[in-house]
């Protein structure tokens, strides 16, 4: 007979249980369990997810049909975050991180993660389960946010890849910025990171402008609202 001071352990979920529960596709739950937003625990070569967890994230007072809030401790939003969607930013990144074939995340200017990380390194994605990673990326890229240089170029991470950053701007503000990482450095032959060769680097740091671009264009001149035959607003 189980102890009654004993609290029970939370049913554990598969991923396929989660894609239920959010609405969203398989490759939509590993890249959550990637960037912390879903907590996620390995077991052999399997992830399973805490039950409880997974219904608090669904019953949040910000949680949208097709829209996972990307910080559960942290609602408040940012000037990038009120001026764009989810999915655009969502889309920009991933297009730009499959043609420059390296890993790519937004975040406002304290390093918080908006968009899921796209195509993490083999480091990162070995480490989806770490409690403690997702805290110390934001670390890390509020560094890169504070660097005073304003033109993108790579520079040495704390966790031994480099990555490089691009700002976005809304107006004459700084609110956000693009970042590629997860890039050996010039001198390492680690497999468990993207190598880049002179053309490679400099393809990223040019695509890196583009998307920031994209997004403060976007930031800049929001589209217009459009109505319905109705004419009912439409989002």
């Amino acid at each position: 007979m189980q102890d009654a001071q004993t609290p029970m352990a939370p049913r554990l979920l598969t991923a396929r249980q989660v894609q239920v529960m959010l609405r969203v596709d398989r490759s939509t739950v590993y890249r959550m369990a990637v960037d912390g937003r879903l907590q996620a625990i390995k077991i052999g070569r399997q992830r399973r997810f805490p039950q409880n967890r997974l219904e608090s994230l669904v019953h949040s007072a910000d949680a949208r049909p097709n829209e996972v809030p990307v910080s559960v401790s942290d609602r408040s939003r940012s000037p990038i975050e009120a001026g764009l969607s989810v999915q655009a930013v969502d889309a920009v990144t991933r297009t730009a991180a499959a043609l420059l074939g390296v890993m790519m995340v937004v975040t406002d200017m304290t390093g918080r993660p908006l968009s899921p990380i796209i195509d993490p390194c083999p480091w990162l994605a070995e480490r989806a389960g770490d409690p403690d990673l997702p805290g110390a990326c934001s670390i890390e890229w509020q560094h890169f946010a504070d660097a005073p240089d304003l033109a993108p170029r790579f520079g040495l991470g704390g966790h031994g890849c480099e990555c490089a950053r691009a700002l976005i701007r809304s107006g004459t503000t700084l609110v956000g910025m693009v970042l590629a990482g997860g890039v050996a450095p010039d001198s390492s032959s680690r497999c468990d990171l993207r190598s880049l060769d002179g053309e490679g680097r400099r393809r990223v740091l040019s695509g890196l402008t583009r998307v920031a671009a994209v997004l403060s264009d976007t930031l800049s001149h929001p589209a217009p609202a459009t109505r319905s035959r109705s004419g009912q607003r439409l989002a």
